[in-house]
């Protein structure tokens, strides 16, 4: 099993010099460190253990103004290797760096007394006392402490004993998901190219492999993988790994990316939290309040909102929140994150993510709290019904819902095939996801929208597709919502049209009135039918509204007693089929026919046979070559049907 060791504790308490006594590596390795005597940036190194497996180790800086270097290399440990020296007992470092390993959920650390060889046998005990008090009601409580000399080795074989004891305590089964390694380091290797180091969070990655990098979404190959300085096929969870990757320039990678299998695609700007606020936070923390979310190896400025009726929270109180980044990032359900104040000077809380990617909530929000707690839960069925049900859209591809439960895509399907309250679309080749409920609403929502149509246009056939589309809750793509159109139309729920779509039942019924329109509207198409007047025209000689004249002509156009040539330009249906005819004569005669030519046939102006010219084309019954046109038809009665 893969195990990664950490250090905490304030500056020169000794981390370093433990590392170094424990594997006889230096992990100061920058000119700075060297000169200053102090660790500015993550060091790291490797333990032997007696089984043969080596433990990472990562060891962090101290100071005060590398508390964010620390928190880059604190995810991903098991064990904390923790530092109070005896001549200084607790400081202010000693304080964050406990609250820190406290809110990131490691459970396993060895405290270590170190200088011992400066101090009295009383004050290593009066610093034990102090090491007990702190630790009270945190997640390192009761862990073992020992005393330490990097200068005589004192306590050296018990370190070594008690660090494999810890260990083989550990009982850690793999990570769900796939794999992801926060980037703590990014370097080009003169003749290898691009280079990253980081603690694999989850997953296995193997040599030759496509991954990707979030945010940014560039995508690379494995060239080749290297666990403590050797060269391995596949690494994974819980291991130190360097990753030799072909693609992009340095410049695209840095710490704070993430290297991830290439099925996860989707960052955030904002997730949902469970959120402890630590006792440092002595002033709290205020609804609205700017801070600096540290989460894996990135660092981003954020807006930390509060949900529910609290405007602040005091120290020690835990609630839900939300959290709005200045940059995206890459976060999944179960992620730990730390809050540290805007200006990067103490560390307030931290917590879990709930959910990645939620919507806005509104003050007051009915039942917000229940939902949240929901999302802490791991009833994998009932948390995808949830996601669905919150979700903008009205359905929702497998991709978000894997990456939303931090599993893999296989699992999820399983979960879905298993779960009545599901339903599931094929969508051209695509299957999409939606709860049965959210489809019992849309429906409710349709046949609503449609009777309302209905009730005021009593004169049309049916409301338009897109028009309905748009006034529906649910954000539905065009493609999906013609799917959707379908399963109402085999359920007989609706009846489609064409681009209409109407109540089973409805029947357009001319009113008395509305028949006498129609009967002088046709007198009038038909008074000069090779001529007849438009819709402009006959809303003035009918002396009638257009928009009614326009209902009555539309019922007539699907009666078929009518027909539209051109833009609100009817003629008579009976008028059309004769014109037809002797076009199909002439053509079949004299093979062709110009516009001018049809024209004094008819013994009609060219506005009217243009349009019938252009409409017969439409029709397919003639083909227009340069400016005359062909018979395409091998006969008019196949096609006077179309046209009726």
């Amino acid at each position: 099993m893969p195990y990664i060791i950490g250090t905490a504790g304030h500056i020169d308490h000794g981390k370093t010099s433990l590392i170094k006594a424990l594997t006889g590596e230096d992990t100061d390795r920058l000119k700075e460190e060297k000169e200053r005597g102090i660790s500015i940036d993550l060091g790291f190194a490797h333990l032997d253990l007696p089984d043969g497996t080596q433990a990472g180790i990562v060891d962090v800086p101290g100071h005060e103004r590398f508390i964010r270097n620390m928190l880059a290399g604190a995810h991903g440990i098991d064990l904390v290797l923790f530092t109070v020296a005896a001549d200084d007992g607790v400081m202010p470092q000693t304080e964050e760096h406990l609250d820190i390993l406290h809110l990131l959920g490691v459970k396993l650390a060895i405290f270590l007394i170190t200088k011992t060889d400066l101090v009295s046998a009383s004050r290593i005990q009066d610093v034990e006392e102090e090491i007990k008090i702190l630790t009270l009601g945190t997640s390192l409580e009761n862990s073992p402490i020992l005393s330490f000399s990097a200068v005589t080795g004192q306590g050296l074989a018990e370190l070594r004993e008690e660090i494999v004891r810890r260990l083989q305590a550990v009982s850690k089964p793999p990570p769900k998901g796939y794999f992801r390694l926060p980037v703590d380091r990014a370097f080009v290797l003169q003749g290898h190219g691009v280079v990253v180091t980081g603690t694999a969070l989850s997953g296995e990655v193997k040599t030759g492999d496509h991954v990707r990098a979030l945010p940014g979404d560039q995508t690379f190959r494995v060239r080749s993988l290297q666990i403590h300085n050797r060269s391995v096929d596949s690494a994974g969870w819980g291991q130190r790994v360097a990753l030799n990757l072909s693609g992009l320039e340095k410049a695209s990678l840095e710490r704070g990316h993430v290297v991830c299998h290439e099925k996860i695609t989707l960052t955030t700007d904002r997730f949902d939290a469970r959120l402890e606020v630590r006792p440092a936070a002595k002033k709290g923390i205020k609804n609205h309040q700017r801070v600096r979310i540290h989460l894996g190896t990135a660092e981003r400025l954020a807006k930390l909102i509060v949900l529910g009726p609290k405007e602040k929270l005091e120290p020690k109180e835990a609630a839900f929140c939300q959290i709005t980044l200045t940059q995206p990032l890459l976060a999944l359900r179960g992620d730990h994150f730390i809050v540290r104040d805007e200006t990067a000077q103490r560390t307030l809380g931290g917590g879990i993510v709930i959910h990645p990617w939620p919507r806005k909530h509104k003050k007051g929000e009915p039942d917000l709290e229940n939902r949240l707690e929901f999302l802490c839960g791991d009833d994998n069925p009932r948390l995808i019904e949830r996601f669905l049900e919150e979700n903008d859209d009205f359905a929702a591809s497998i991709e978000p819902l894997y990456q939303f439960l931090n599993l893999k895509e296989e699992e999820v399907r399983s979960s879905l095939d298993r779960t009545p309250s599901i339903l599931s679309i094929s969508a051209e080749g695509e299957k999409l996801y939606t709860t049965e409920r959210k489809w019992q609403e849309l429906k409710k929502n349709i046949a609503k929208a449609l009777q309302e149509f209905h009730a005021s246009h009593a004169l049309a056939a049916g409301m338009d597709m897109e028009e309905l589309r748009v006034k529906l809750p649910y954000s539905i793509s065009p493609r999906l919502f013609r799917i959707l159109v379908e399963m109402l139309a085999a359920e007989k729920s609706a009846v489609r049209d064409g681009n209409l779509l109407s109540l089973p039942g409805h029947r357009v019924q001319l009113r008395a009135d509305e028949k006498n329109l129609a009967e002088r509207i046709k007198r009038l198409l038909g008074g000069n039918p090779l001529a007849p007047p438009d819709l402009r025209q006959l809303e003035k000689e009918l002396g009638a509204e257009r928009n009614k004249v326009a209902e009555v002509v539309r019922v007539m156009e699907r009666e078929k007693s009518i027909i539209r040539v051109a833009t609100d330009l009817y003629f008579v249906a009976d008028c059309v089929d004769n014109v037809r005819a002797v076009l199909y004569k002439y053509l079949s005669e004299n093979g062709e026919i110009t516009a001018a030519t049809f024209r004094d046939l008819l013994g009609s102006s060219r506005k009217y046979t243009i349009a019938l010219l252009e409409h017969f084309d439409r029709e397919g019954i003639t083909v227009r070559i340069g400016d005359a046109r062909r018979l395409r038809s091998p006969s008019p009665a196949g096609r006077q049907g179309a046209s009726r």
